[in-house]
């Protein structure tokens, strides 16, 4: 017996942009069996009335930090190397405890902003800490949601160049091995996989080129995708040139990066000959334009990306340069910011749309989510459309983006209620707080 979603107005991403203004969605197990307008499926299904919701994809996060949740509202007018000054020597801190705690609190955020695939890069692990990547898997087991997990890394430490701390990089034997015991243990492969590991150096001014190279190698023996940060502010163009002659992107290429499992989060600072070659080469990106716009970065080149063929997602970014984890904010915030760049018909509604839905999932390398289509996933966002916000609104979708953010009133990931009634199903929001604060206060200043 399969869920009949019915009397919504379904966005579904396909190639064709459809969308059933009076339509259902058929969900049977962990699938979408059928999606339509009118007349609804035969059959013994239990029926769902949405009155008039809309209804589109899950959310899909292409760039985010969970553990920074513990440290808001630092460094509040600094730019990205001050800000990580301050910051890195009090992340030095993380354990599993406060990792586990940090991610709950994190993945909650997403899940209850329509939010049902989530890649967080993680790369501060601090020695003699263990199971610091495990703890916000078992966050997202226990919430329900996806989590692709990077395996981060740092091994240019303060005192031969690099901005991070000597006390947090890593040996290269320590990381490689790291990361091949989480693909064993952790990995899903297929359609449907709800745990998986990424590859992913921090950024060029906390990675040695070795590790870059090694790294990258690494990822492709083991069919993992590859991400970093890349080309987010002036201040890391001027480094990259300073000690490799070069942009940060002509960097990355130069190591052998750039390639169609690769995204790279941010990507503001971009020439149009980097922006071709993103395209030849495939390289997706994680656009993040609140943590830009926070920590006064500039705006992505979006509209030249997309017009170009690159992938294009978007990210929250981490909890400590956007304070608030809501993917469904960044739809907007992405819409706000193309429009500033470059006018008023810079991007649409529903492209912004399409970012965080269809293009998030193209980025993170994954088919079977990112639209509602027939024997995709069956992730599916809910949003109610008769609060005060959507009055007047007669393009539902559109008013939608324009009145964002919002809470999501149902969730489902792989047929299973994550979100019900704008709360959460396997967890409760108010302990998940309780329990944060009391790791957060170990970080206080």
């Amino acid at each position: 017996m399969g869920t009949l979603y019915a009397n919504g107005w379904v966005v579904t991403m396909d190639d064709a942009g459809t969308e059933h203004p009076v339509g259902w969605a058929l969900v049977e197990g962990a699938r979408i069996a059928a999606v339509g307008a009118g007349a609804e499926p035969e059959g013994e299904h239990v029926r769902i009335d949405l009155g008039g919701a809309v209804v589109t994809p899950g959310l899909v996060n292409t760039h985010h930090h969970l553990y920074q949740t513990l440290t808001r509202a630092r460094a509040q007018q600094a730019d990205l190397f001050t800000w990580l000054r301050e910051l890195y020597p009090v992340w030095a801190g993380i354990d599993a405890e406060a990792e586990y705690a940090a991610a709950r609190t994190g993945l909650a955020e997403l899940a209850l902003s329509g939010c049902s695939t989530v890649f967080d890069h993680h790369y501060v692990f601090p020695r003699g800490r263990p199971g610091i990547v495990e703890a916000e898997v078992e966050a997202a087991r226990e919430l329900g949601v996806r989590l692709i997990a990077a395996r981060g890394s740092m091994d240019l430490g303060a005192s031969v160049g690099g901005l991070p701390p000597d006390d947090l990089v890593e040996s290269l034997d320590a990381v490689q091995a790291e990361t091949e015991a989480l693909h064993s243990e952790l990995h899903e492969r297929g359609p449907g996989a709800r745990i998986q590991i990424a590859v992913a150096p921090c950024s060029p001014f906390s990675a040695t080129g070795v590790l870059m190279e090694e790294s990258a190698k690494l990822a492709r023996d083991l069919g993992l995708t590859l991400h970093t940060h890349l080309a987010e502010t002036v201040e890391e163009e001027a480094y990259c040139r300073e000690l490799y002659g070069c942009s940060p992107v002509e960097y990355l290429d130069r190591l052998g990066w750039l390639g169609d499992d690769v995204w790279c989060a941010h990507c503001v600072h971009l020439s149009e000959a980097e922006v071709a070659r993103f395209a030849q080469t495939g390289t997706g990106v994680a656009h993040c334009p609140t943590s830009n716009l926070r920590l006064g970065a500039g705006v992505a080149p979006v509209r030249a990306l997309l017009d170009a063929g690159v992938r294009v997602g978007l990210g929250v970014d981490g909890s400590a340069s956007n304070e608030r984890s809501d993917l469904f904010m960044e739809v907007k915030q992405a819409l706000l910011v193309a429009r500033g760049r470059g006018g008023g018909e810079a991007m649409t509604a529903r492209e912004a749309l399409r970012l965080a839905t269809r293009g998030g999932a193209e980025v993170l390398r994954r088919d079977d989510i990112g639209s509602l289509e027939p024997g995709k996933q069956a992730d599916l966002a809910i949003w109610r459309t008769d609060g005060l916000e959507l009055g007047g609104a007669e393009d539902l979708v559109a008013g939608l983006v324009l009145s964002a953010p919002h809470r999501v009133d149902r969730l489902v990931v792989g047929g299973e209620d994550v979100v019900r009634g704008g709360a959460l199903v396997r967890a409760d929001e108010g302990e998940i707080a309780r329990a944060h604060r009391v790791q957060a206060r170990r970080f206080a200043a």
